[in-house]
Formats: C-alpha cells, structure tokens, sequence
C-alpha cells in the first residue's frame, strides 16, 4: 500500500475555492493500480485517491496521472511515492495543465484555458480527468510518430538516390515493430474512442463528455495518428519489400555466376587439358 499524504475525508473538494490548477502527465506505460485495493478512495473507474493537503489525483491504468489542486512540493512528493508502481518510466513525461473553475451560470465546456464546470463533483473530476489524460497521451504518442517520420525519410532518400538504404533491413524491421507497437497501445490500452464507464451511471454527463471530447479533438487526433501510422506500416513494408526483392536478385547473379563460372572450368578442361 503506497504511503500517500491523506487528506480530511469530510474536507470538500479544491478548499471549497471555485478554481482549481490542474496538471497531467504520462509518466509511463503502466500504473500498477492493485496497489491501491486498500487505500482511501474517492472514486472508481478512474481510480481517484486523496492527494496534497485537499486535493486529489486520478490513475490511469495505461500510464496517465491527473493531479487537481496540488502545489509543486505536494506534486512532487506525490509523484516520488507513485514513481514504484510505474512500470517502464519515461525520463521524460509528456506534460499539460489547465485551470479548472466552477460556475454555475457558465456552460460547461473549455475555452482553451480554463474547463468550466456547474461544481466540482467527483463525477466531474473523473470526466475531465479521462478527457485530459487522453488528450496527453495522445501527444505523447504524436511525438513518437513525428520522430518515426524523421527516422523514415532518410530510408526514402537513400532508395531514390540509388539504392543504399535497401541495406539497412533490421532497421526496417524495427521500424515495422514500433509502428505496431504504437497501435496496440492506442487501441488496447488507452482506447481513446471509447467512451468512460462513468457515462453507464451518470448519462447526464455525455453532453459535457462530448463537448470536452471535441473541443480537445481526441477523435480528429486520433485519426489522423492512424493515418500516419498507416503510411508509415505501407512506406516500410514497401521498402522492406524492395530490400527483398534486392537480396533476392542478388543471389540470382551470385547463381548466374557461379554457373558461368563452372561453365569456363569446364571448357578449359575440356580444350586445354587433354
């Protein structure tokens, strides 16, 4: 059980304060979260736990931690306890924060700045959470993609000047692998085009998780990730399949030279040799 700072239980939320800051990051792959079966909670499917003195923090099982009202000591305390159930750590998180402010009279939704909401609910907190940590992990994963394309068009340019990178096919293959891998995680884990559990019990909440969804545009994101991992699958199964191809024709001359070869030893045996 993680030693996390515990909060008063009957303390509201954000200090009763009608802002709060709010902070994410992807901080790895994995968040082991049955280390936390015993700990307080203030809500489930996303797990959301105490954190700082009256703040919270909501755990993403795929890697993602969304922080609400907590200053940097808290955070970085919080983190430094959390960092044992990360598995595969990045050095360095993908970050983004915003401001949360409730207010009655405003419709709920971002104004790129600040997420308005009606109050500060658990239900609330747990929406903008799945919302925010999508959005994170997402540009996460657009960064990969991006550093991808730049390992990419170098192959390109070789093959177009002549041929070269028809050598280089183990990277090739590990180009084929990390694309994949891009999309298992996308699609298995964090499932960003999936709607939250919490929506089952608490519909009235679809409007504000629809406005939130598009006002961050995870699906429009989404897709076009997909399509550029699509290019990149089609642009180094194509490479990969001219480096093939390119082996393949080279055995044949190694073939064809052998048989001439054994062609001229044969004459030579046939007309100098007798």
């Amino acid at each position: 059980m993680p030693e996390l700072p515990q909060p008063n239980a009957n303390a509201p939320l954000f200090s009763e304060r009608d802002r709060a800051k709010v902070r994410v990051l992807y901080v790895g792959e994995k968040l082991d979260l049955r280390s936390f079966e015993t700990t307080h909670r203030l809500g489930s499917q996303p797990l959301v736990i105490p954190a700082g003195a009256k703040g919270c923090a909501v755990l993403m099982r795929y890697g993602a931690v969304v922080l609400f009202d907590l200053d940097p000591l808290e955070e970085a305390a919080f983190l430094k306890n959390l960092s044992q159930f990360i598995t595969e750590r990045f050095e360095k998180p993908e970050i983004d924060e915003t401001t949360l402010a409730a207010d009655q009279s405003h419709a709920e939704g971002s104004d790129g700045r600040v997420v308005f909401l009606h109050d500060f609910s658990i239900a609330r907190i747990q929406l903008v959470a799945e919302i925010l940590a999508k959005s994170v992990t997402l540009a996460y994963y657009e960064g990969q993609v991006a550093a991808v394309f730049d390992r990419i068009e170098p192959l390109a340019l070789e093959l177009q000047q002549g041929g070269k990178g028809l050598a280089r096919g183990k990277e090739l293959i590990r180009q084929i692998g990390g694309t994949l891998l891009i999309q298992h995680k996308m699609v298995g884990r964090v499932e960003v085009s999936e709607k939250p559990e919490l929506l089952w019990d608490r519909p009235e909440l679809e409007r504000l998780y629809l406005r939130l969804e598009d006002e961050y545009e995870l699906k429009e994101r989404q897709q076009a990730l997909e399509r550029k991992l699509d290019l990149i699958g089609r642009t180094v199964e194509t490479l990969l399949d001219l480096f093939q191809s390119s082996r393949t024709l080279r055995l044949e001359w190694y073939v064809i030279i052998l048989i001439f070869i054994e062609i001229l030893l044969s004459l030579y045996e046939l007309f100098f040799r007798r």
